[in-house]
């Protein structure tokens, strides 16, 4: 089956709510390809990588979290940038992207899809004038530390950077993907028992230690390679089109 580009597109940009976010780039179509769509390559980050493995596995577009031309990242066409462009184009190849609104989608946002695969029951959402993103929620059963590192190491294949706030076990949490360190003050504010997201910077100690939160650093791509894949698996149950997921490792 194909579905037209211009119809998905639409599509997309009404079922992610586009309009309602202020994002660091363009949501939806980034480069335009052919006018039929009949199989499509979901990944994380539009790299040059990703593109050879579209062009090889004869993707008409790649869906992608990660695209291209954010805020204060130069305009011009040329080295890397150049290269990853020109060879979309050369060989007809869509680029579609969604930042902010995968983030947040309530069913097939990062967020919430990190917490099928872990196994989180959501309660709340972080929401606030200082963080709007990211969800709030508890496991099952209260487990140390050291247990919830390691189930996170088995479920996302990485092992996470633990920094400690305190020496309660873990039951309630609050976790917003990708580079949201800073969501830690929110979460504080919230009184979980601890916070996970993607990256970490050097002050994330210091306020772990000084808010009493445990803080897990679980990678940018492991924690976001979950909401492109539910994306690319609702259009192919909707449009019946070939979605297939390419998952780059990326330790970061």
């Amino acid at each position: 089956m194909t579905v037209e580009l211009k119809v998905l597109i639409t599509e997309l940009d009404n079922y992610l709510q586009i309009q309602d976010f202020k994002d660091y780039c363009p949501n939806g179509l980034q480069v335009e390809g052919k006018s039929q769509i009949k199989k499509i390559v979901t990944g994380v980050t539009a790299s040059q990588a990703l593109i050879e493995k579209a062009l090889a596995s004869k993707a008409d577009a790649l869906l992608v979290h990660h695209g291209y031309f954010w805020k204060g990242e130069a305009q011009p066409l040329v080295g890397m940038k150049g290269k990853r462009v020109a060879t979309l184009m050369r060989n007809d190849i869509s680029l579609i992207a969604y930042h902010l609104p995968l983030d947040a989608h309530p069913k097939l946002g990062n967020n919430q899809q990190l917490a099928e695969v872990m196994g989180w029951k959501v309660t709340g959402v972080m929401d606030s004038p200082s963080w709007p993103l990211g969800l709030v929620g508890e496991l099952v059963e209260p487990l140390a530390a050291k247990d919830f590192s390691e189930q996170l190491t088995k479920t996302l294949g990485q092992q996470p950077l633990h920094l400690a706030g305190h020496e309660r076990p873990i039951k309630t949490l609050a976790w917003c993907t990708g580079s949201a360190e800073g969501g830690i003050y929110r979460a504080a504010e919230l009184g979980v028992d601890a916070y996970i997201s993607g990256e970490v910077s050097e002050q994330t100690l210091h306020a772990a230690q000084e808010l009493g939160i445990d803080y897990f650093a679980a990678g940018h791509h492991a924690t976001e390679r979950y909401g492109v894949k539910a994306l690319g698996e609702w259009i192919a149950s909707k449009w019946q089109v070939d979605c297939e997921f390419i998952d780059l490792p990326n330790p970061v």
